[in-house]
This record gives C-alpha cells, structure tokens and sequence, in this order.
C-alpha cells in the first residue's frame, strides 16, 4: 500500500506571515507596504530593523519571480551597502540565521 503526501506550496502571503512572526519573536522592528498599488513600484516587501543592523527583503513564492522593478531596488540598494535578501520559503532556516 503506497500513500502520496500532498504538500501545498506556500503562498508569498503565508511566507510574509511567518517572516513577520519569526522577526517579531526575534525584536525586529518591522514594516510592510500594506497597499503596494499606491506605493514606487518594486520597493522590497519588508524592512526590518534591529539596531544596529537594517534589512531589506524582497519575497517570492517558491515559484514566484521577482520583476526587473524588485531587481532594480535590490540592487540600488545593494550598491548602497545595504543588507538585502530575496527570500523564498525554502529559505527558511537562512532567515532565521540571519535574523538571529
């Protein structure tokens, strides 16, 4: 007898919800555009800041892609020497190291 497991994906809101909660259990402040439509377009989906550090990142659905708008702020912000992180939910252990 064989039994298939049926894993559902996690949506880019269900991965926000854990990132939040994980930042918060961890004392990050954190700030997330609640309405993007009225906001620059490709702006990082969260800001988290935990003296002395600030970072931004950007999250995707496992299968999500990023627009050439998100590349362009990741890396303008990047070349700013900003920490910055696209996340996906696979990465999960890695932000909480690095939120750690």
């Amino acid at each position: 007898m064989t039994f298939l497991q049926v894993v559902t994906p996690v949506t880019e809101r269900r991965f926000l919800a854990q990132v939040r909660a994980l930042a918060a259990l961890l004392g990050w402040r954190c700030y997330h555009t609640y309405r993007s439509d009225r906001s620059d377009v490709g702006f990082p989906d969260l800001v988290l800041v935990r003296r002395p550090r600030v970072i931004f990142a950007e999250l995707k659905a496992e299968r999500g892609t990023a627009t050439a708008a998100q590349l362009d702020w990741l890396k303008d912000l990047r070349a700013s020497n900003q920490e910055v992180y696209l996340w996906r939910p696979s990465d999960i252990e890695a932000v909480e190291r690095i939120l750690r």
